[in-house]
């Protein structure tokens, strides 16, 4: 096996890629009488507020929870919880993220709000355990690039030259 950086074995998702798998996944979630939809800080702010939007939830919170320091994960700190008062023992609210990688983060979160239901854009292997819904499964070996790790710029040629 060879080893590889990170941006070797990538996954690149676009605005519209990411618009359309978390519109995927509000679809997949349709059905079920929501009380507030909770995003996990900050990758699963732009897939819970499409969510919300297509379910029609108007009542979001946010839980931030620190697990990674440049690219390697590291211990969990909960920076941020929601309101206690909506979130009792979770039942009825759906906490969305962006990835479930190692599943860490919404094990932590499970702990806290055991009955609540988790959903996740994109799941590698060893995180989906933790999710109830996701769309796609992507590899563990693999980095995924959302829209705002990114920006437009050249490219050089993987062989060759221009």
């Amino acid at each position: 096996m060879i080893d590889r950086l990170p941006h070797e074995k990538g996954f690149h998702v676009s605005w519209d890629q990411l618009h359309r798998d978390a519109r995927a996944l509000a679809w997949r979630l349709d059905g079920t009488e929501w009380r507030a939809v909770v995003a996990v800080t900050r990758g699963g702010l732009v897939p819970a507020m499409i969510v919300a939007r297509e379910l029609d939830i108007r009542t979001i919170d946010t839980i931030s929870i620190k697990s990674y320091h440049k690219q390697e994960q590291g211990g969990l700190k909960v920076l941020k919880s929601p309101d206690p008062q909506l979130m009792r023992d979770g039942e009825g609210i759906l906490v969305v993220d962006d990835l479930v990688d190692s599943g860490r983060t919404l094990e932590l979160i499970r702990e806290m709000f055991p009955k609540a239901h988790f959903a996740t854009v994109y799941a590698k292997p060893k995180g989906k355990p933790m999710v109830q819904s996701y769309v796609t499964e992507v590899s563990q070996d693999t980095w995924i690039f959302f829209p705002w790790d990114m920006a437009l710029q050249y490219v050089q040629p993987y062989r060759g030259e221009d």
